[in-house]
């Protein structure tokens, strides 16, 4: 069986039966990635590495080192299985969320701004303590931000596209929404969730809510958000945005109580390990003929 891995720290990857052919992204396939039943392309949305899968006639499997698949879509020859990476960037994204509300609540973000100029801006913040944390998508990264958020004294309350015990469906979330402190998007992109937070959405939470997001950007609709903001209504802190990446002149950069990180959520030292252990179990499982894990599209 041969596989095409689109990632180079993977060089040094083997697994027994496979072929792996490694390449470094671009335009060029590795000889003989035609033969390639499964493709693992790079951690990016680049358009070219969606392309390479039409020049694959053999691929039976894509899987992504993303858990947003959204782009990968359009892309996916008929017949091929998609498998996402849940589980991955749980620890690295749970603790961004973490850090972003805890910078807005705090004002980090000011101080960091106040640094350079030597101002000294003591006042009051509101801690994290106490606050209702409603996380909006309680899937494999919702509860790794509920378990990181045990030892803050916080309400979460959970919701989620299917129900289950202790969790709210989506259909409950705008009576839920006015009791929220801190919101957190965690939500896929789909065609339910896109613009699902809008004008709407935002006008039931209350005044000084902080909204989070580490989904989509296009799962807020950016007018609606901006208004909110420049009323002062309102904070963010936003790891996605759209457009993205947010061009230098967009009001958002200076939105009073906006605080923007560079869609860095899965992007840390935690991302490679995790990867190459799905890459190695989903390899495996695949020579063996085993279920494999983490399947979204299966045609």
């Amino acid at each position: 069986m041969s596989v095409s891995v689109a990632i180079a720290p993977f060089r040094d990857l083997a697994v027994p039966g496979v072929d792996i052919r490694v390449f470094e992204g671009g335009t060029d396939l590795p000889d003989g990635a035609d033969e390639a039943e499964l493709y693992v392309p790079p951690y990016d949305f680049a358009l070219v590495h969606m392309e390479q899968m039409a020049r694959m006639p053999k691929l039976r499997v894509v899987q992504t080192l993303t858990a947003g698949y959204e782009h990968v879509l359009p892309y996916l020859p008929a017949g091929v299985t998609l498998c996402n990476a849940r589980g991955v960037h749980d620890a690295s994204t749970a603790e961004l969320a973490v850090g972003l509300m805890l910078a807005s609540l705090r004002g980090i973000d000011e101080f960091a701004r106040a640094q350079p100029s030597g101002e000294w801006l003591f006042a009051p913040r509101l801690s994290l303590a106490d606050r209702t944390v409603l996380i909006v998508g309680h899937g494999s990264i919702g509860q790794a931000l509920e378990r990181r958020l045990a030892g803050f004294e916080v309400e979460v309350v959970r919701v989620a596209r299917r129900p289950r015990a202790g969790v709210h469906t989506m259909a409950e979330l705008p009576g839920l929404l006015p009791d929220a402190d801190v919101v957190v998007l965690l939500v896929p992109l789909t065609p339910e969730t896109e613009r699902l937070v809008d004008a709407g959405f935002l006008a039931r939470m209350h005044d000084g809510a902080v909204l989070v997001n580490v989904a989509r950007g296009r799962v807020v609709d950016t007018d609606a958000l901006l208004a909110e903001l420049e009323a002062g209504r309102l904070r963010a802190a936003l790891d996605v945005t759209e457009p993205e990446p947010l061009p230098a002149q967009h009001p958002l950069w200076r939105a009073p109580g906006c605080l923007i990180s560079p869609h860095v959520g899965g992007a840390t030292s935690a991302f490679l390990p995790r990867a190459r252990r799905l890459v190695v179990e989903q390899l495996t499982r695949f020579v063996a003929g085993e279920p494999l894990r983490n399947v979204v599209v299966s045609r």
